[in-house]
């Protein structure tokens, strides 16, 4: 099979280059941060909050065991900024580890959170070709549960963050595609595309650094774990594989952050090819 490199190559100093020393730092100082926020979000449901620009934010598995989250992100002032995973996946790749950032949507263009730190950042490619911290699906919903089942069921994680945001003046249309924490998937050689059961264990947690104030929500997959499957001729109520999340939110050191400023949305400056009629053309008529 011929190499292949990445399609987007950015030019040296682009945004996309990653102060790793940085991030190490924040990622490494955990005794001197202090926790903001802290909450479990219970089996089969979901809970939007708050994470300040500079501050870190975790989704911890409990001690019950492995749970897969979908999480979606917004700019707290601004929700029509919010994740774009499909341009995540070009710039970063199909699933997401320590350094990677999730991106915003046109045209603002630029980083919502950068990772920092991940404990299943070892689980590499596995056998099937699988990864886990999926941006390649959507999160489950009522309306594709109708077309494979016939039936209506209101707990999805479309619905579960649909009912999280509604406290900060958000609806349905606001929920987008995902981040997949925990969540171990692929395309196979069919090109069809999978899941798997995930390989989380108690307190493993999967930790970013907030790049601009967020809105934050997080499902906790009504499918739990994906070891039971949820639809097709195997499935069958998956209420034994599904366990809480937990959510922390710290404010690191001042120090660390001194120099550090949320990023700039992008710089393009055109009008995309159309042109303001002129004083002239106007009075003309």
């Amino acid at each position: 099979m011929a190499s292949t490199s990445a399609f987007y190559q950015p030019e040296p100093g682009s945004i996309l280059e990653v102060d790793k020393a940085f991030y190490d730092r924040l990622a490494a100082d955990t005794e001197s941060r202090e926790l903001v926020e802290s909450f479990v979000i219970p089996i089969r449901s979901g809970q939007a909050w708050e994470v300040p620009a500079g501050c870190l934010c975790r989704v911890v598995t409990t001690p019950e065991g492995p749970q897969c989250g979908d999480l979606n992100v917004w700019n707290l002032h601004n929700p029509r900024e919010r994740l774009w995973t499909s341009r995540t996946r070009q710039l970063q790749g199909t699933h997401v580890t320590r350094y990677d950032r999730l991106w915003s949507t046109l045209p603002y263009l630029r980083p919502l959170l950068t990772i920092t730190n991940d404990t299943l950042e070892g689980y590499g490619v596995d056998e099937d070709g699988g990864r886990v911290h999926d941006l390649l699906g959507s999160r489950c919903d009522p309306y594709v549960n109708r077309i494979l089942t016939g039936k209506d069921a209101d707990f999805h994680c479309h619905s579960n963050l649909t009912r999280a945001v509604l406290p900060y003046g958000l609806t349905e249309f606001d929920v987008h595609d995902v981040l997949n924490i925990f969540t171990v998937t692929g395309i196979s050689d069919q090109g069809e595309y999978f899941m798997k059961p995930s390989p989380a264990e108690a307190g493993d947690f999967f930790e970013f650094f907030a790049e601009q104030n967020l809105l934050c929500a997080l499902s906790t997959c009504p499918a739990g774990d994906l070891s039971i499957p949820l639809w097709g001729p195997d499935a069958r109520g998956p209420i034994e594989a599904c366990r809480p999340l937990a959510i922390e939110v710290y404010r690191p050191r001042a120090e660390l952050t001194a120099r550090w400023t949320p990023p700039a949305t992008a710089a393009y400056q055109g009008l995309h090819g159309l042109a303001f009629p002129s004083c002239t053309e106007t009075s003309a008529h």
